[in-house]
């Protein structure tokens, strides 16, 4: 099996299974139908690209610094950085689609302690965390080596960036379901009923 190629396997059932629309369907609990087999063979390949996602932002980070940063915290160290101008912490959850304010506030002490981030500004005043010239060095630093390392690997194959685009709108279409679906579950959590 090669990386990337998924194989869910259920139980022996002696039946056969089906190939629909180019999708195999290996029943298992999360996958009895090609419908759900689909979106199954997704949230594996998902979990296995943030995955390999995590190793990279952490494999460039290190070669660029001696601070070692959870996956989430190099992203709030970029997200800072993006349009070079400060940002609140509801700026950084709306743009990493997070809801966790109170994970994100740890990682921001880290990276303040670390002296990547600065913090400026009150509660009533509203707080704003921006970039120390430690942290632009290192970002800068960190472009870099995904420049060479990541970039150049990625323009090598020209039909990967219309994979890329496709994969990008297909991702977030699905993430729309997903936030749906999570209203939903929580809906069904506190034993509100959906109306029809």
């Amino acid at each position: 099996m090669a990386f990337g190629e998924v194989r869910l396997a259920g139980r022996e059932t002696g039946r056969k299974t089906p190939e629909k629309s180019g999708v195999s369907f290996h029943p298992w609990h999360l996958a009895r139908d090609v419908h759900e087999s689909a979106l199954a063979e997704l949230e594996i390949s998902i979990m296995a690209a943030f995955e390999s996602f995590g190793r990279w932002q952490s494999a460039c980070l290190s070669a660029v610094t001696e601070f070692s940063a959870t996956g989430p915290e190099n992203a709030l160290l970029h997200m800072i950085r993006m349009d070079d101008r400060p940002k609140n912490i509801h700026d950084l959850a709306a743009i990493g689609n997070r809801t966790d304010i109170a994970n994100i506030q740890y990682s921001l002490r880290k990276l303040i302690k670390a002296g990547l981030v600065t913090r400026s500004g009150s509660g009533r005043s509203g707080v704003l965390y921006d970039m120390t010239e430690l942290g632009r060095k290192v970002t800068d630093d960190y472009a870099d080596v995904r420049q060479d390392e990541l970039i150049q690997a990625y323009v090598a194959d020209p039909a990967l960036e219309d994979d890329v685009r496709k994969a990008r709108d297909t991702l977030m279409k699905v993430s729309e379901i997903y936030e749906r679906a999570a209203r939903a579950a929580d809906a069904r959590r506190l034993g509100v009923t959906r109306r029809p």
